[in-house]
């Protein structure tokens, strides 16, 4: 009997090289300092925070910041802030505040080129104002309280991915929108997206534990589910030079998906009263049951092909990674004599970050990771994806 092929791993073990610790909330954003050994962190006590790497190799902060809480009547207005650091680091000055939300802002952007500060909240509103005038250029109620937001320069569309689990395309001008399509294909809240301006790709994570690849630009309408996570997927990043997604979750897992790859769509689940194999009836085909003098059986349907099974029809499972099963599922027995060795080799390599993700942060030009979770910390990682 020939020896089972091993897969090759597609990247190496991200290294721990240092943690951020001193926060008295979770943090719920942190970024890396383009050219600096150091860390901007936005933390759940409302602090905004500078790290500088020391002598000693630890991280201590050196800007400490709280941010104002502002009361209305029974509403609390949330604003958006805009500062400026000293070359230093060491001084942090206000420069003005965005009047932008009637509830909590889930996320925010700064387009350059555009000089616009693009922003969503739990009031299920988008906005974005002027960064040079602070004014506000206009607005779009979303279906839900939206936390993911992503911006394509060249074409001026903006992706927003709400609570609802639908992702909403606007077109911007100076002062106006116009809505563009929507997309629906996460069972739960959309809470990341991630854009890659370059192969035109959307991805959206989900609490339903997916990630969904829409592919904007080229195959319209075309819908890539990857499954990787065992719990909500809480944020993602992608690296463009290599064609790498990362995605990280509640669960505390890392994966970097290789998107370099030729992935094919899942197929729709077939509905039918019968097994398509056997033709043995399910339990709701009291016509057939009847008839036959059978018991019915319960549905299930191949992940490979779609067709609705019944257990003895499907009793095996697989790994199906060019559809975005890294993890087994179940598949029908025709299904899983087909797949052959090379078909399950993986496109995903996993690490565990032992703390529970709320944000990343990937700097391709030192290969550094950024994670921060809710147990307070950050963690720097030497993330090298070739």
């Amino acid at each position: 009997m020939a020896a089972e092929i091993q897969p090759k791993a597609l990247t190496r073990k991200p290294v721990l090289l240092s943690k951020v610790e001193g926060s008295q909330d979770v943090v719920s954003m942190a970024a890396i300092v383009p050219k600096e050994d150091g860390v901007i962190s936005v933390s759940e006590d409302r602090t905004v925070r500078v790290w500088l790497k020391r002598e000693s190799g630890q991280y201590w902060p050196s800007i400490y910041h709280a941010m104002p809480c502002k009361y209305f009547g029974m509403f609390i207005l949330y604003c958006v802030f805009e500062f400026i650091l000293s070359e230093d680091y060491n001084k942090m000055t206000p420069v003005k505040s965005y009047q932008a939300h009637q509830g909590r802002v889930m996320m925010i952007l700064f387009v350059l080129e555009m000089e616009w500060v693009l922003s969503t909240g739990q009031d299920k509103q988008f906005t974005w104002h002027c960064s040079e005038s602070g004014q506000r250029l206009g607005g779009y109620r979303t279906s839900a309280g939206a936390c993911g937001l992503q911006f394509d320069v060249e074409t001026r569309h903006v992706f927003i991915g709400d609570h609802s689990g639908q992702v909403t395309i606007l077109k911007l001008e100076q002062e106006n929108c116009s809505l563009v399509t929507t997309f629906k294909g996460h069972t739960g809240g959309v809470t990341a997206l991630c854009w890659d301006p370059v192969q035109r790709v959307l991805f959206s994570g989900s609490s339903d534990h997916s990630i969904i690849m829409w592919d904007i630009g080229g195959r319209k309408g075309t819908a890539i589910e990857l499954q990787g996570h065992n719990d909500k997927v809480q944020c993602l990043s992608y690296a463009p030079h290599t064609r790498q997604l990362i995605s990280c979750g509640a669960d505390g897992g890392i994966v970097i998906w290789n998107m370099d790859v030729e992935r094919q769509e899942t197929p729709e689940w077939l509905d039918s009263d019968s097994c398509q194999k056997c033709d043995q009836p399910f339990f709701w085909n009291f016509k057939q049951m009847w008839d036959s003098k059978k018991i019915g059986l319960r549905q299930h349907h191949c992940r490979k092909c779609g067709k609705a099974v019944c257990g003895k029809c499907s009793s095996k499972r697989s790994s199906i990674p060019l559809m975005g099963f890294e993890f087994e599922v179940r598949v029908c027995d025709s299904c899983h004599e087909s797949i052959t060795d090379e078909e399950r080799a993986p496109t995903a390599t996993f690490h565990d970050s032992k703390h529970n993700i709320v944000h990343v942060h990937f700097d391709a030009t030192r290969g550094w990771l950024l994670t921060s979770g809710t147990d307070k910390i950050i963690k720097v990682r030497l993330r090298r994806l070739l």
